[in-house]
């Protein structure tokens, strides 16, 4: 097993798991990564593609792969000023990992719905 414990804060934030894992494995980062699979996008067009995220989220998590490497982000003056992010190297390598997990999520669903269910009947049946 890999070491997943740490005994200080000096160990954890070189632990791998902490430090960058958790950092890519977030809903919204792991969204974004999808959403830039094919193309680079515009913030506009980033927003309307995974829908249910607001500004400031979307902001604070483009902001966050940016600054690890995973996204970079390209001003065009204009007029009127355009705002893309594209996937790097890293990014794609990431995207690599990912998209297994989100096929088995998707494969796996009706059977997680279905134990949720079982389980949320029987914690109301005491």
């Amino acid at each position: 097993m890999l070491p997943i414990g740490v005994a200080n804060k000096a160990e954890a934030s070189n632990c791998s798991i902490r430090s960058i894992l958790s950092n890519v494995t977030g809903k919204w980062r792991m969204i974004v990564i999808l959403a830039l699979e094919d193309e680079p996008k515009r913030f506009g067009d980033l927003k309307r593609c995974i829908g249910d995220i607001t500004q400031s989220v979307l902001t604070e998590n483009l902001r966050g792969l940016q600054r690890d490497g995973y996204l970079t982000r390209s001003v065009d003056p204009g007029p009127p000023v355009a705002v893309s992010y594209e996937l790097t190297p890293l990014g794609r390598s990431l995207l690599a990992m990912l998209k297994p997990l989100v096929y088995w999520s998707h494969e796996q669903m009706d059977e997680v719905r279905a134990q949720r269910m079982s389980y949320d009947r029987d914690q109301k049946n005491g």
